[in-house]
C-alpha cells in the first residue's frame, strides 16, 4: 500500500471515529439536511454566518466512514472562511473527487482536504464524500433546506 493510501485510510478512520464539529448549533443562520439514498448517509449541516463569514459550522447525522469523515474535515477547514473562500474550496474538492482517475489529481489550494483525493478511486463513494459539500453549497446560497446526491 502506498504512503498516500495509508494516510488516506488513517485520516478517514480518525475523522470517522472522532468527528470534529459533530454537534447541533444553538441558533444557526442556515440549516440544511442532506441525504445520499445510495449509501443511506444522512446529515444535518448547521452554518452560522456573520455577513459573508462562516463563524461556526457543525453537523450531525449518520452514515458511512467516508461521509462522516468528509463532513468532519469540511467543517474543520471552513471556520472563519468567507463564503467566497468556501465556494472555492467546494469547487476544488468537487473537481478533485470527480476528476478522471487516469489523470493526475489536482489538489492545489486544498490543504488537508487533499487526503480525500483517494475517494476518486472508488466512484461509488464519491457521493458519500460530496454530500456535506453539496449541503454546504445549498446553505451558503440559501437554496432550500434539503439536498440529495441523487
Amino acid at each position: 500500500m502506498s504512503e498516500l493510501s495509508d494516510l488516506y485510510q488513517q485520516v478517514i478512520l480518525d475523522h470517522n471515529k472522532k468527528p470534529r464539529n459533530f454537534r447541533k448549533l444553538d441558533e444557526p443562520t442556515r440549516t440544511v439536511q442532506g441525504l445520499n439514498p445510495l449509501c443511506g448517509d444522512q446529515l444535518t449541516l448547521y452554518v452560522d454566518l456573520d455577513g459573508d463569514r462562516i463563524t461556526d459550522i457543525s453537523f450531525q447525522g449518520s452514515g458511512c466512514a467516508i461521509s462522516r469523515a468528509s463532513a468532519s474535515m469540511m467543517t474543520d477547514s471552513l471556520k472563519g472562511k468567507t463564503t467566497a473562500e468556501a465556494e472555492q474550496l467546494f469547487e476544488g474538492v468537487h473537481r478533485m473527487l470527480t476528476s478522471d482517475t487516469s489523470e493526475p489529481v489536482n489538489t492545489e489550494g486544498l490543504g488537508k482536504l487533499a487526503v480525500l483525493s483517494g475517494v476518486r478511486e472508488f466512484p461509488t463513494r464519491v457521493k458519500c464524500a460530496s454530500l456535506s459539500w453539496h449541503a454546504l453549497r445549498n446553505a451558503l446560497k440559501g437554496e432550500g433546506s434539503k439536498v440529495s446526491t441523487e
